[in-house]
């Protein structure tokens, strides 16, 4: 089948590659002339294990070409999906749609009346009846529009679109159910669901399942929050309560909360939608939510001013400044927000990270970068394990002690081997644990 991508952001690029893998003449539209003539040359313009290798792969095999723009080429494709980001509006917390609107009334423009489009962007529920309307008023003719929400974690993206563990389609069609059912079939063959829905139900997914993630990982954080007054271990409580089959482990993790750019927006978006429907009081507590994630990240402000007192000219190295490991998405991360906080209040903050460092000298070029992990924490006085890196997991504490001025350290992750580092002389700060005086 022939298909068109349009957007190709960390969704649209990752969508293209897998749709070429799959079998598929791909034709991947990106206006952005920068970012276009990198994956042209088979470079990604962001980290992400797995795709780096199958890009030039797709290309090599003509499977996938790039444009900056629509014309006869693109015209001619079977089927379109639309990828371009919703960021949170300005001085607002709801989705600003204004690029997916506008990639759709382009594409408007030069579609054919049997070509299916799909919208992957994660939009208001509401959002994909506007702009059939708005297309169908530019084509001349009913357009055939889909909502297929994408489910990609950072990290595992590739994996995660050949593999899924379902594909949800909202159509008004059964012409889009069809043409999103050959699209997919070498992945439906394997047995994964496909779920047949109504469009408004579609674009509900991907927020409905953010938001219930959202909540899991605040919720083990509030009850991080009565641990660590209580005296109460919350690593333990979350393995104990996760072993019932209703709740599961996953997501089930105390530490310095979530972040990205899909968790945070996400339910903020979510919230503003509710209220303008009329029902904002069904999400209200996702406002819960969101403020203790965030409290989370005050909680560690506040453990490096008890530790050090005033921070003015205090030496913190951060481990880690992406929103997640295996990722250099700095979008909303807690260990970015911390880092910029204590050097707002007066500390030198060295940060290590094994892929973000280039991003973050652009996006916040008051922290210092150290490539080389001990030069990161020399003479450090306090230590921050922001990002779950497996490097900081692997850390020698009695080498890595040798090189810092205080032995000190705040696990934001809860992943480091407490009594292992306690035995090396390190006072250990685990979040929702109170085990640093052990």
């Amino acid at each position: 089948m022939k298909v068109t991508v349009i957007g190709l952001g960390y969704l649209g690029a990752t969508h293209a590659v897998a749709m070429a893998e799959l079998g598929h003449e791909v034709i991947g539209i990106e206006p952005d002339s920068k970012k276009l003539e990198s994956l042209a040359a088979g470079i990604l313009p962001f980290h992400e294990p797995g795709l780096d290798a199958a890009l030039p792969k797709a290309i090599s095999s003509g499977k996938l070409t790039f444009q900056s723009e629509h014309n006869e080429n693109s015209a001619s494709a079977d089927l379109h999906f639309i990828c371009v980001g919703t960021p949170q509006t300005k001085g607002s917390d709801a989705a600003d749609t204004t690029y997916v609107v506008a990639a759709a009334k382009e594409l408007a423009k030069w579609i054919k009346p049997t070509a299916v489009v799909a919208g992957k962007s994660t939009v208001p529920v509401g959002t994909a009846a506007t702009l059939k309307t708005a297309m169908t008023e530019i084509a001349g003719f009913e357009v055939h529009l889909a909502w297929n929400p994408e489910f990609l974690r950072e990290g595992t993206a590739l994996e995660d679109s050949l593999k899924p563990d379902r594909i949800v389609v909202g159509t008004w069609s059964q012409h889009s159910v069809d043409v999103l059912r050959e699209v997919y079939a070498p992945i439906l063959a394997t047995g994964t669901p496909f779920l047949e829905l109504d469009v408004p139900t579609a674009e509900l997914v991907k927020v409905a399942a953010n938001a219930f993630l959202a909540t899991k990982i605040s919720f083990i954080n509030a009850m991080a929050e009565v641990a660590e007054v209580s005296g109460a271990d919350a690593v333990a409580l979350a393995r104990a309560i996760g072993y019932d089959e209703r709740i599961g482990n996953k997501f089930l993790r105390t530490g310095i909360g979530f972040g990205g750019g899909c968790l945070p927006k996400d339910i903020r978006g979510f919230v503003a939608r509710a209220e303008e429907l009329g029902v904002g009081s069904a999400v209200d507590f996702l406002k819960d939510v969101d403020a203790v994630n965030l409290r989370r990240r005050d909680k560690v402000v506040e453990l490096a001013k008890s530790e050090l007192g005033s921070l003015t000219g205090k030496a913190v190295t951060m481990l880690g400044i992406s929103f997640k490991p295996d990722s250099d998405d700095l979008r909303d991360s807690p260990a970015l927000e911390i880092s910029q906080r204590l050097t707002a209040l007066g500390a030198k903050v060295t940060v290590h990270d094994p892929v973000s460092l280039t991003p973050l000298a652009t996006r916040s070029p008051e922290l210092y970068r150290e490539e080389d992990l001990l030069k990161a924490a020399t003479g450090a006085n306090l230590v921050i394990l922001g990002t779950e890196w497996k490097h900081y997991r692997e850390i020698d504490p009695i080498e890595f002690g040798k090189v810092v001025s205080t032995k000190t350290i705040i696990d934001g992750r809860n992943v480091l081997d407490v009594p292992k580092w306690q035995a090396a002389g390190w006072r250990v700060i685990a979040l929702g644990r109170n085990v640093h005086n052990g």
